[in-house]
């Protein structure tokens, strides 16, 4: 379709009818993924994400899954379509510099084409739990090269013309532990966009070039409130900085800083000031801080705004070259998708703080709290980011022991845990009194202990362990998160030999307060007493 082609005839009823289904095709993309897949991490935490595309290689509609996933698979679509992409290809990729996030991040891109012509692109995305390197899980936590994490995919066809490439597919397999859990997760995410083909190729029959248009018409519509939202900011510059502590390498403080500037329609976020690349594995591609400044401002816009390529159209994000948010390789990344991405979104909350203080909460845990175990043998590999307190708002308590940031997993239940491996559930729980004082409350953190039966090896990739998520207004700091093997506290980043019968624990930090404790309403006070969130205050 060409700009200069009408949409005069798509009412807004229709054309609401049309952005739903599409809307609903990424959905069903999702739940086909989720179904099919075989590991835990994927059909249980929900740890994937999918959306369509069109011929162009804008995004049109999305699933809700992972934001830090969903703002950089423009970028994997951007390089398949550079490689002459035919229709019933399948492309596999997961390069960090070439289209992707981190290695465990594998991304299949499909051209749809269902009368023989490609008309856009399905894209799933999921975090396989091993795709090899140094350690289980592929997130060993010293790791200062991208070759020590894993198998790197630049964009390769592992379907050609609708048959397996079986060459790719049997290299991709020889490289990882659990290979069963790989290729039938990968089986996983072909159905996904397999499905999504299908469906477009009924709306088409359904509605003919209309669809084409509304391709179109979703994305300005989407431009259009997100550029409206944009200009009811004040204008100005608002700033705001804070740190990652050490990359695994070093301990020292890694600055992140963001200036945000509203100009009218426009909106700018400058990461100018930033660390440069460091030695660790908290570098994080480009992509990864443009998905972090796309969700916030989603955030505190209008979320129910469609979220396609018309929200992103009027942002820009400015990052310096050879920086932790722009790495040239062979930088280790692996932490930067899970970690330095949840700091990013933290900064750039807190700058909007000071346009719009009334939408932005106090500090959540801003980390995933990563674990990985994994068996020596190369028999099983769980991975896990484990939820904590969500910081209090400007009219609420924040919420206790969910995702926050740039996750939106879900836990893998106990239940499904012990089923599928020799670890043991010792305790979870919610962290009473971690969450902040204020006139709203911080939310809780957790703690999860596990018991390995197992000879094992782990890796921890976590933040906040000594600076607090912070409150805002008078509120208090949240409590920051601990890491124990066998009762001894270890560091932040950490990979380890551990003996069967070994338990670890994981304290995840608590959200910021927000507001003066001593304005805390009495019977909140009494509520909390009852509900065992606070000990005896």
């Amino acid at each position: 379709m060409t700009d200069d082609e009408p949409t005069a005839d798509l009412d807004p009823v229709t054309l609401e009818i049309l952005r739903n289904q599409l809307e609903s095709v990424a959905e069903e993309m999702g739940q086909v993924l989720i179904t099919g897949a075989y590991s835990p991490n994927i059909k249980e935490r929900q740890d994937c994400s999918t959306a369509l595309f069109d011929a162009s290689g804008a995004l049109v509609a999305q699933a809700e899954h992972i934001p830090v996933h969903l703002g950089a698979m423009p970028d994997a679509v951007d390089v398949v379509m550079g490689c002459d992409p035919e229709p019933g290809d399948v492309f596999a990729v997961n390069d960090p510099f070439a289209g992707g996030t981190h290695l465990p991040d594998v991304t299949l891109v499909s051209p749809m084409a269902p009368d023989g012509e490609i008309v856009g692109y399905a894209v799933s995305r999921a975090h396989h739990a091993d795709v090899g390197g140094s350690a289980p899980g592929s997130m060993p936590s010293g790791a200062t090269e991208i070759y020590e994490e894993g198998l790197r995919l630049p964009a390769v066809r592992l379907v050609a013309g609708g048959e397996v490439n079986e060459d790719v597919r049997d290299l991709i397999l020889a490289n990882v532990r659990t290979p069963a859990e790989r290729r039938a997760d990968l089986r996983a995410q072909r159905a996904a966009n397999d499905r999504a083909e299908e469906r477009i190729g009924e709306l088409l029959a359904e509605h003919g070039d209309r669809l084409w248009r509304a391709f179109d018409a979703v994305v300005a519509y989407s431009r259009d409130r997100m550029e409206a939202e944009i200009e009811a900011l004040p204008d100005g510059t608002y700033e705001a900085r804070d740190v990652l502590e050490g990359d695994g390498v070093t301990d020292d403080d890694i600055p992140i800083q963001a200036a945000v500037t509203v100009d009218g329609a426009e909106l700018t976020v400058d990461f100018d000031g930033t660390a440069a690349q460091v030695e660790g594995n908290l570098n994080a591609p480009r992509a990864v801080a443009k998905s972090a400044v796309y969700f916030v401002v989603r955030a505190v816009t209008d979320p129910k705004i469609p979220p396609n390529q018309g929200c992103y159209d009027p942002i820009t994000v400015a990052v310096p070259e050879q920086s932790i948010l722009d790495p040239e390789p062979p930088a280790a990344v692996v932490g930067g998708n899970v970690e330095t991405s949840q700091r990013v979104t933290d900064v750039t909350l807190r700058a909007f703080a000071d346009a719009v203080p009334e939408r932005v909460p106090a500090d959540g845990q801003g980390t995933m709290n990563n674990l990985v175990i994994g068996d020596r043998r190369g028999e099983f590999t769980y991975y896990e980011t484990i939820g904590g307190g969500f910081g209090a708002r400007p009219t609420k308590d924040g919420m206790d022991g969910v995702q926050v940031g740039m996750t939106n997993t879900l836990n893998t239940p106990v239940e499904a845990l012990e089923a599928e491996y020799p670890l043991h559930v010792e305790r979870y729980a919610l962290r009473p009194s971690s969450g902040g004082d204020g006139r709203f409350r911080g939310g809780l953190g957790l703690e999860r202990s596990l018991t390995v039966q197992t000879d094992a090896t782990v890796s921890l990739l976590t933040e906040r362990r000594r600076t607090a998520p912070a409150g805002v207004n008078g509120g208090e700091d949240g409590a920051t998160g601990e890491n124990r093997i066998d009762g001894e506290t270890v560091a932040a980043k950490v990979s380890r030999a551990v003996d069967a019968g070994t338990t670890l624990t994981i304290r995840t930090p608590g959200g910021g307060g927000h507001g003066p404790p001593a304005e805390r309403d009495a019977d909140a006070r009494e509520r909390d007493r009852r509900d065992g969130k606070v000990t005896d205050e």
